[in-house]
């Protein structure tokens, strides 16, 4: 069947109303929950082939949080889907007011990569639990993880409910030629632009959640040690193939020297001596990544790692010092395991430098002074972040995630999840038993009755 009459085959039985059903949207995310569940060791296997992920950051990432999700959503599918009653004002008495949430109709995912997964099926459950019907398009460059992907749905949902398309450049323009109810759109800026433009086209409403360079800020209050350790963790995760790792750190001058080193110690407790020998270090996903990564190791001072090998598409752990904002490693998304460390000596004055610079998807300050979390917090716009920490704003069900500006717009996760596949609709409903004369002509004095009412 082609893309077009998949279409029409979802949006045909979107309109017999199924999909609404509470029971029916419970029973396929147990269903989903199950399938999940069987298919843990292929879905390990897939990441490892295409990613050489560990199995402990496959889980993690992959799968225990979409596992989550799903149990998030049915513990609070019933009082999600109940309707929200309103106050209502007084001039439309007897009235009551009230919002239903209700499904777009047939919703459009389309997944990169880099956790193949969990973005992929981490909408797919608020976009299920809102009642949609749903297209998913995995990223081809993740062949094995893409496959996999589509085995779970099809042994999980009818295709006229779920399906994935697995579509390469000219099909997937012929994708978002469709008339889709909702588009969620996880990757570049770039290709955000495209299907910006697309969905333009049919007034189809968009969520992006993109990327950008998170900063990480180490002030001179900051545990060293602990904060290296953190940060190392959260940067080298996947090789650091994230859009929410620390991109860049920022550290005082007083303590630069201290957290390098704590770095340095901590890839080594990480990955050994050598972590091109470590089982939980991760590849290169492709070769055009590769050649792109390993072209910004030229510049800056090598405190740790800058070894690579083309063939495993390996890049090791890398630390680089002296790094100014115009150097090549500070003009891109890095999504690579290269960071690099910057130097400040003036903390308002680096808050007014990341001012001027692009909104990114997280950010991250590691102090145990409160008035410069407050700073951070309240004058610096991006998406989400952590104190002390690094990436675990993305993990929970209860945090919407998503980011701002350049970095993405709309928010997932949780409640958050559902909302973002739903239409919000406003009822007021009225009654015949009594009707207030207010409204209605010949006015007369009735504009000053108005202005007391209303104010």
């Amino acid at each position: 069947m082609d893309i077009k009459s998949q279409f029409q085959v979802q949006h045909a039985f979107h309109l017999q109303g199924e999909t609404r059903l509470l029971p029916f949207r419970q029973d396929s995310l147990k269903q989903f929950e199950t399938v999940l569940r069987k298919r843990e060791p292929d879905i390990l296997d897939a990441l490892a082939k295409d990613l050489s992920r560990p199995a402990f950051e496959a889980y993690a990432a992959d799968l225990g949080i979409v596992l989550h999700e799903i149990k998030h959503a049915l513990s609070n599918l019933e009082s999600w889907s109940a309707p929200i009653k309103t106050r209502t004002p007084l001039v439309s008495f007897p009235s009551r007011s009230f919002v239903i949430p209700e499904p777009f109709g047939i919703c459009l995912i389309i997944s990169p990569w880099n956790f193949p997964f969990l973005l992929s099926l981490c909408p797919l459950v608020g976009a299920v639990a809102a009642g949609n019907c749903v297209m998913i398009k995995p990223s081809s460059q993740a062949p094995h993880s893409s496959q996999c992907i589509k085995r779970i749905v099809d042994e999980t949902f009818e295709p006229r409910h779920v399906t994935v398309v697995q579509a390469g450049r000219e099909e997937g323009g012929a994708l978002l030629n469709l008339p889709f109810n909702k588009i969620f759109f996880t990757g570049s800026p770039d290709s955000a632009k495209i299907i910006l433009k697309a969905a333009a086209n049919n007034l189809t409403p968009v969520t992006l959640e993109l990327g950008g360079k998170n900063p990480c800020i180490v002030d001179d209050s900051a545990d060293i040690s602990l904060s290296a350790k953190r940060i190392s963790w959260g940067k080298f995760f996947n090789a650091g193939q994230s859009c929410v790792a620390p991109d860049y750190i920022a550290a005082h001058s007083s303590i630069k020297e201290e957290l390098v080193l704590a770095l340095k110690d901590w890839i080594t407790r990480f990955f050994g001596a050598d972590p091109k020998e470590s089982k939980d270090f991760g590849r290169i996903v492709n070769d055009r990544q590769y050649q792109r990564l390993s072209a910004l190791l030229n510049r800056g001072n090598l405190r740790t790692g800058g070894q690579h090998d083309e063939v495993q598409r390996y890049l090791a752990p890398t630390v680089i010092d002296n790094v100014t904002w115009v150097d090549p490693v500070m003009q891109q998304e890095i999504f690579g395991p290269l960071l690099p460390v910057l130097e400040f000596t003036d903390f308002k004055q680096l808050i007014e430098d990341l001012k001027t610079r692009p909104k990114s998807l997280g950010l991250y300050l590691f102090s145990k002074n409160k008035k410069s979390q407050d700073i951070v917090i309240n004058s610096l716009g991006f998406g989400g972040g952590c104190i002390n920490d690094v990436m675990f704003q993305f993990i929970g069900p209860h945090l919407p995630f998503g980011g701002v500006g350049s970095s993405g717009m709309g928010r997932y996760h949780g409640k958050a999840s559902f909302d973002a596949f739903s239409h919000h609709k406003s009822i007021l409903r009225n009654h015949f038993f009594f009707d207030i004369p207010l409204r209605y002509a010949p006015y007369g004095k009735k504009l000053s009755i108005l202005k007391r009412v209303l104010g």
